[in-house]
């Protein structure tokens, strides 16, 4: 479905998604955010959070606020829907710091406030790759001047992400995250490529090189799977970065993260 342009009516723009959710399915994200979000977080004057599109239950709604108040006591969190079902189902979880309303890609709040941060998880993947940057454009024209919008997917359970970090200026950064003890090969990741990228895991584009090199240099650290998953993974991602731009350090890769710069891994053309 095509985005809607501002100057069509005011209603909620965008659609309804498959709802699908589960208890702790976006840890890897949340825990990413706070970390690499949460200075901005401490300088806000106005720390809140939007869990865009948080389906058919609000529990990641609920696990975001409690994740960000490790680093914002008095951060608080606006689950939207676009779904008013969802809306009113989650209203019984509505508390201090947490509520939930209607819209969708406006992001409407209260007062004309702009989020700190906006995470949008598991909702582009039914729309067309054209509609991408629409949709970006259109979120991150409703960020705080130190903003973060975070868009990206993962499986059902949560043990594969990949996500981009898009600040007000444009996309920044591409991170992929796993869950060790599942992961064979790094390029299993690639069925959770965000929209603008899984079609472009093909030859000839920058994603499709770098999960290549990424295989390559797993393989290459195969002894190291003595040690632990862990260990080889740190030692492939150390390896990786003589040829690709690894943004984040050893602290992060043993949470079983990388993230390299957007620019690396936009498609061509």
């Amino acid at each position: 479905m095509a985005v809607r342009t501002p100057s069509q009516p005011s209603r909620p723009v965008g659609a309804v998604t498959r709802g699908t959710t589960n208890p702790n399915r976006l840890r890897r994200m949340d825990r990413w955010m706070a970390d690499a979000h949460g200075p901005a977080l401490r300088r806000s004057t106005d720390p809140v959070a939007v869990d865009l599109g948080y389906g058919a239950a609000p529990w990641t709604a609920v696990e975001l606020l409690g994740r960000l108040r490790t680093v914002r006591a008095d951060a608080s969190v606006v689950g939207i829907e676009i779904e008013p079902a969802r809306v009113a189902g989650a209203q019984p979880y509505a508390r201090d710091g947490l509520s939930f309303r209607h819209g969708g890609f406006e992001v409407p709040l209260d007062g004309g406030r702009r989020p700190a941060l906006i995470r949008a998880a598991n909702v582009l993947r039914q729309y067309d790759e054209d509609d991408v940057t629409a949709v970006w454009d259109r979120l991150r024209a409703r960020l705080a001047p130190d903003g973060l919008l975070v868009e990206g997917t993962c499986d059902e359970i949560g043990r594969r992400h990949v996500w981009v970090a898009i600040g007000p200026e444009g996309p920044r950064t591409v991170t992929f995250a796993t869950r060790l003890g599942s992961l064979h090969t790094p390029s299993d990741l690639a069925e959770r490529l965000p929209k603008a990228l899984i079609h472009r895991n093909v030859p000839g584009e920058p994603v499709h090189a770098f999960l290549r090199d990424f295989d390559r240099a797993w393989a290459a650290a195969a002894p190291y799977a003595a040690l632990s998953s862990r260990q080889r993974w740190i030692r492939t991602v150390s390896a990786l970065r003589a040829d690709w731009p690894v943004v984040d350090g050893p602290r992060r890769w043993r949470q079983g993260e990388v993230t390299v710069t957007w620019e690396s891994l936009a498609p061509r053309g």
